[in-house]
């Protein structure tokens, strides 16, 4: 892994985390009529706060983006999962409260996790698998797992669909992670003629769009705490899965080194929630209450 790799996905978590605490602040008013649809992102335009949050994250992505096309996906996602980490500095700073043994705990969690997932893995590049129906059965099984958990979360409407929509927005984001990449090599092998007529780049925009609405529906109907620590657990994972099931990324393969793999993920998993947890992320509204309409804020 380059230096560079890293700085960049580092970054790219820094404004991720930063923008979505600001997504959060602006969501949690929203009026519960623009659940799940695109007129809540219509409406959150208007909120100085959210376009912030937005432009954060749309410079986080671009970040992420630049360093899927210098390293692979199996070493990116993880170091973007450290995006709670940020967002929880950010909500620590707004809120006062102290780290305790639970936040220390959970960043030393998920640190070590990344480090022992990367360490023990030595993810690198290889050859793309060429078979269509894996590429697609792979691409088939993340989309279809986050339009299942949509469903459960527009009927259930109860304190799991922050969760729920979170999690399925964390594996489109995950897949819109792959994507890019492919659609980062089209643009480097073939240049704009062979960028413009390949499909990826396309999936990449309805991906984002889809995942935006998940995300800002999820943060207008609990707080962060719910919503977050889900999103940021699903989106390595997808990716990562995307990476080795159809972009050729590799991983050591023996028993000792899937061993500390697996440990590492569960360890980024447990130190999300944690951090997820922790009291100084924001739990929404002032007193619970919401407000019929949006007011610039």
């Amino acid at each position: 892994m380059s230096v560079l790799v890293l700085v960049l996905a580092v970054s790219a978590a820094c404004c991720l985390g930063f923008g979505f605490v600001l997504q959060q602040a602006a969501a949690s008013h929203a009026p519960r009529s623009d659940y799940l649809s695109p007129r809540l992102l219509l409406d959150l335009m208007r909120v100085p706060t959210w376009l912030a949050g937005i432009g954060l994250m749309v410079c986080g992505m671009v970040l992420g983006a630049v360093a899927l096309g210098k390293g692979e996906v199996s070493v990116v996602e993880p170091l973007l999962a450290t995006n709670l980490l940020f967002a929880m500095a950010l909500s620590r700073h707004r809120t006062g409260q102290r780290l305790g043994r639970q936040g220390w705990a959970g960043l030393w969690l998920l640190a070590g996790g990344v480090a022992a997932f990367l360490v023990a893995g030595e993810p690198k590049g290889g050859q793309a698998v060429s078979s269509p129906l894996r590429h697609w059965l792979v691409i088939g099984v993340v989309v279809g797992l986050a339009l299942l958990l949509t469903a459960f979360a527009k009927h259930a409407r109860s304190g799991v669909s922050p969760a729920l929509l979170a999690v399925a927005a964390g594996l489109l984001y995950g897949l819109q992670d792959a994507l890019t990449r492919v659609s980062g090599q089209r643009l480097s092998d073939g240049g704009w003629a062979a960028f413009v007529t390949s499909w990826q780049p396309y999936a990449v925009l309805v991906l984002g769009v889809t995942g935006l609405i998940l995300v800002q529906s999820a943060f207008e109907t609990g707080p962060l705490r719910l919503s977050l620590p889900a999103l940021t657990a699903a989106q390595p994972l997808a990716g990562i899965a995307c990476g080795i099931g159809f972009l050729g990324d590799q991983v050591r393969t023996d028993t000792g080194a899937l061993a500390w793999q697996a440990a590492g993920l569960a360890a980024i998993v447990a130190g999300i929630v944690l951090l997820g947890l922790h009291p100084a992320m924001p739990e929404g509204p002032v007193g619970g209450r919401r407000s019929q309409s949006l007011q610039p804020h």
